[in-house]
């Protein structure tokens, strides 16, 4: 009697190419989703209990989707690019979520009465940055040259590398209550850390595209 071949064995080296590329899309436009949460957070506090909640769900959906394309990559014999690469990417498009979550979670929990003008301009940046990084994303799939979206988010960096120097230097200068110092120091290098993780996932992704081309 004839054997037959195990179909499934054969679908499992298939590479499953768009369903990566669905899941790094979707993580991309999770970032832009929380930039703009923390953005509004800023613009509308005190108010905005229920744009906390919003950036924890979506703090909470970037480590889902980080979940998910490493249970992919557990599962794909022949995957799109480097198996590290993969990890790496979707690791860094998580630690900036991360860090907006803490910047949040920061804001509320240090008992701050008032958003200093530097941290809108702090989280502007943030949302640009993660703006230019999701299409930068999107040109994986068929690795795109995504040369202008990379160099204007590095741009965007050194935007907020000054905004952070500047609002840590006006902090000292104008503030006299220590503990504020303290805490709004905290929270503007915490801003700033979102942005350099921008940076950091574009650094991951024009690396990829460099192997890649």
């Amino acid at each position: 009697m004839t054997e037959l071949p195990d179909f499934r064995a054969v679908v499992s080296l298939v590479p499953q190419k768009r369903e990566f590329f669905v899941l790094y899309s979707r993580a991309a436009r999770n970032t832009v989703a929380i930039a703009q949460a923390l953005l509004e957070l800023l613009e509308e506090f005190p108010r905005g209990e229920g744009l906390l909640r919003d950036i924890k769900d979506l703090e909470h959906e970037g480590d889902r989707l980080t979940r998910e394309v490493v249970d992919l990559l557990n599962r794909t014999f022949v995957t799109p690019f480097d198996r590290d690469d993969m990890y790496e990417l979707a690791s860094a498009l998580d630690d900036i979520c991360d860090h907006i979550d803490e910047a949040a979670g920061n804001i509320a929990g240090y008992g701050v009465t008032e958003i200093r003008p530097f941290a809108k301009e702090q989280a502007q940046v943030i949302l640009r940055s993660t703006q230019r990084l999701s299409e930068a994303v999107e040109r994986v799939d068929g690795f795109k040259n995504a040369d202008r979206q990379l160099n204007e988010l590095r741009d965007l960096e050194d935007e907020g590398d000054r905004l952070n120097r500047e609002a840590v230097s006006q902090l000292f200068k104008t503030e006299t209550d220590a503990l504020v110092v303290i805490r709004w120091k905290d929270i503007h290098e915490q801003l700033e850390e979102a942005v350099d993780a921008c940076e950091n996932a574009a650094d991951v992704l024009e690396a990829i595209l460099v192997k890649n081309r």
